[in-house]
């Protein structure tokens, strides 16, 4: 890997390819253009997270919250808040519970919301198709074909089977069926099975693996990329500024941050794979005389259409029941995904990861302990998610002193609403005696997309179908940016097949 105190001695380095950014995004485009022979320049804003015994500690990962950035961002009335991002190799996938589904065909063509409507990509399902596959391959993703009621069809099977259930979630299972719904396994990447480092443990979700278990960016995309010899890794250095050459049609330059001062690399082709919000961001800070609304921002569209999906835990408490589970994450409800029974979509209920009870304290600072540890062991918890739609005026912008600024007013509340209520009626039908729910904000990471949305008009989108972006030659944005709608599923695998889609098909590799 490279060293930053192997530059030279004007603090610049030239490389072919420059990925800026080592999540979903940047991982998998850095890995696809190693196995092809491209030489890659990855620059991670943050270190590598260290293998700790604190990567399984409920009070330093919730509480203390040891791998956040001490970073602020400012809300729409201006107030600070601390933002769900992890800057460090493998970017947010080195805490995401690890569910990777694809999106429905459906999520890639219009689609009247009781909300509003959410716009079509500008390709299909059948067009990304084949990349979902190559990409559970790439992130060992286990599941079953032919239990959902609204997977989309496919052209190759899964890896690996879908992960077992523990006897506690077969049984919430069976209740579930019994009382009118069809819930079917989640599809997750880990490394399970025969001669697989997972353990099964109840430290998955939100939390970092110590055992290297998971299938996230930095294990399945960045360590083979560098295995390649293709692919060196510029670590704690944050890109603050891209610099246009005098055609004003390509990035001729970036300009970082290191612990040793500001450093400059030059490249021939550009890959911006920081995150909805910080990718924008990047593009905003990199104004100029000749630019002065931001690099490839001539739509004034960068920034714009921020979503997050609206999202929520419940808590579900049977009294009389202790939930003894260790690996919760394994079953979902997919049945009102493209109709909750007035025409027009709900979204998903999908199991997160055991919560515990000093979990729950990061939430209910005035609860007693004790108390959360009695419904934690009662309790089965749920990620119930909805689809934001996006809104020119939903949007991140930078402050005069350039902190991001995350504005937004949801769009699809009223989705959510009747999906919360649709969700409490079920679990109360399957023995349920309490629900306890806590609907995100701001401050937590919703999945994160559409700041940088694609479309085949360069007036009204940033980026191509291929995420290359309208105004620059040499520069392809390759995040969950380029969403153009958020759908109501997990974004990571959508962002890994784009990825490979865009490596193989595009002009990025010529």
């Amino acid at each position: 890997m490279m060293e930053v105190d192997k530059l030279d001695e004007r603090g610049m380095i030239r490389a072919d390819y420059v990925v800026i950014g080592s999540g979903m995004g940047g991982g998998t485009t850095a890995r696809a253009l190693a196995e092809a022979g491209a030489s890659v320049l990855v620059v991670e804003r943050g270190p590598r997270l260290p293998r700790e015994p604190q990567n399984w500690s409920p009070s330093e990962v919730f509480l203390r919250k040891r791998y956040k950035p001490a970073e602020k961002w400012l809300d729409k009335r201006g107030r600070e808040f601390s933002p769900g991002v992890h800057y460090v190799v493998g970017g947010n996938t080195k805490v995401y519970g690890a569910s990777l589904p694809r999106f429905r065909e459906a999520d890639f063509g219009e689609i009247e919301h009781l909300d509003g409507v959410s716009p079509a990509w500008p390709f299909t399902y059948a067009q990304i198709e084949p990349f979902y596959g190559a990409a559970e391959r790439m992130y060992s993703v286990h599941g079953n074909a032919g239990e959902d009621p609204t997977e989309p069809w496919r052209s190759t099977s899964f890896p690996f089977p879908a992960l077992e259930h523990e006897p506690y979630i077969a049984s919430l299972a069976a209740r579930l069926r019994d009382v009118g719904v069809n819930p079917s396994s989640n599809v997750m990447g880990l490394d399970s099975g025969p001669g697989g480092r997972c353990i099964r443990c109840y430290t998955c979700d939100g939390f970092p693996c110590i055992l290297d278990a998971k299938s996230d960016s930095e294990i399945c995309g960045i360590w083979p990329a560098v295995a390649t010899g293709n692919v060196e890794l510029l670590t704690d250095a944050r890109v603050v500024q891209m610099v246009a050459d005098r055609t004003n049609r390509r990035i001729e330059k970036l300009v970082v941050e290191t612990p040793e001062g500001r450093k400059e690399i030059v490249g021939r082709k550009f890959v911006l794979s920081a995150g909805a919000a910080n990718s924008a961001a990047i593009l905003l800070a990199s104004a100029d005389d000749r630019n002065p609304r931001g690099l490839a921002n001539s739509s004034d569209q960068v920034g714009r259409n921020f979503m997050m999906h609206n999202n929520a835990h419940f808590a579900a408490v049977d009294l009389d029941r202790r939930n003894d589970v260790v690996f919760q994450k394994t079953l979902s409800v997919h049945d009102w995904y493209n109709d909750g029974g007035e025409g027009y979509p709900l979204g998903i209920m999908q199991l997160v990861g055991k919560v515990q009870g000093m979990m729950m304290k990061a939430f209910a600072k005035a609860v007693p302990t004790p108390m959360l540890d009695f419904v934690a062991a009662r309790s089965v918890e749920w990620l119930i998610m909805a689809e934001d739609l996006p809104d020119a005026e939903n949007r991140v912008s930078l402050s005069p002193g350039g902190q991001i600024i995350t504005s937004r007013t949801p769009k699809g509340v009223r989705t959510h609403r009747k999906l919360m209520k649709r969700a409490r009626g079920l679990l109360r039908d399957a023995g349920y005696d309490v629900t306890v729910s806590q609907v995100f904000d701001i401050s937590m990471n919703s999945h994160m997309c559409g700041t940088l949305r694609a479309g085949g008009d360069p007036a009204t989108s940033v980026v191509d179908e291929y995420c290359k972006a309208h105004d620059l030659d040499n520069l392809w944005i390759i995040d969950a940016s380029f969403f153009p709608s958020s759908g109501a599923m997990n974004p990571a695998l959508t962002i890994a097949a784009q990825a490979l889609r865009t490596v193989e098909e595009s002009t990025l590799l010529r």
